[in-house]
């Protein structure tokens, strides 16, 4: 049995005016940038959509999915005074799609891009272990305003829908011989 070797190529070793010499493992400068396209979210993913977060803090929780944001995420909202879900950014690839949908057309979200999540720069600055305990989180008082209006405007439309409250208040979650892969959510 043979093998064939394949033998790598030496890059060229260029001079100028014959006093620099490169070293022969300097990487070659690229020329062309990398180009993130914009994330595509699933066609079952609309606003109006109620989801099950699947990750973090809130997994297992159904929400209602406001809209999407340029950056790829979901807004959505619990609404926070059924279920405890503030307006957060999701990802689209930690939440599965059920099929009840509601009007969320009468929900102004106009306000809400993803500068309004943004970090400010006196949170960022902190040391990486500045103290001793935790800093609790503290949420400005344009952030508690925002959230009342949404969740004002969502009652309005919860409410109008049979047990769509009780819905959203209940957590999704799995037993020992659920099987998710024939599930239809």
């Amino acid at each position: 049995m043979t093998k064939k070797i394949k033998l790598a190529s030496t890059p060229t070793v260029t001079t100028v005016d014959g006093k620099y010499y490169p070293a022969e493992d300097a990487p070659a400068k690229s020329t062309s940038k990398t180009v993130r396209n914009p994330t595509k979210i699933r066609a079952s993913i609309t606003p109006g959509t109620i989801l099950i977060l699947l990750a973090g803090r809130f997994r297992g929780k159904r929400v209602i999915c406001l809209k999407a944001l340029e950056s790829g995420l979901l807004l959505v909202s619990g609404p926070y005074q059924v279920n405890g879900v503030p307006l957060r950014r999701v990802s689209p690839s930690y939440v599965i799609a059920t099929s009840t949908k509601i009007d969320v057309s009468s929900v102004d979200v106009s306000a809400f891009d993803d500068k309004y999540f943004a970090r400010s720069e006196e949170s960022v600055k902190g040391e990486l272990f500045e103290g001793d305990a935790p800093k609790p989180a503290i949420v400005s008082e344009k952030r508690k305003e925002d959230q009342k209006a949404v969740d004002a405007a969502l009652m309005k439309v919860v409410g109008g829908v049979d047990l769509l409250e009780a819905y959203l208040k209940a957590k999704f979650s799995l037993t020992k011989n659920d099987k998710p892969h024939k599930m239809v959510f």
